[in-house]
């Protein structure tokens, strides 16, 4: 089964709902449509971006990820490319 994606609007306001409304996580997310979970999680991550713990959000940790993989990425393209100029300035040499 594959991820849903919610809006950013849409999970505001469902932390507003499971904050304000006096029902747990797990009602709230029924009447929603989303499991109690997804909204968990939802909750602890804004948590974590309001007390500015440092502890990272599930956004920041994919875009961390995700630039983490770009640069070995980028870092062997690199070597790669160095070998190469290494290799074709000896081959200049030799054909002087």
């Amino acid at each position: 089964m594959g991820k849903r994606r919610y809006s950013d609007e849409f999970r505001a306001e469902a932390i507003r709902l499971a904050r304000s409304s006096g029902q747990s996580i797990r009602q709230v997310a029924v009447e929603l449509g989303v499991s109690n979970e997804t909204l968990g999680l939802w909750l602890r991550d804004e948590a974590a971006s309001r007390s500015g713990s440092g502890a990272l959000t599930a956004q920041e940790r994919a875009e961390l990820a995700e630039l983490r993989r770009r640069v070995r990425v980028l870092e062997t393209e690199r070597e790669i490319l160095k070998k190469a100029a290494a290799f074709f300035a000896q081959e200049t040499d030799r054909t002087r």
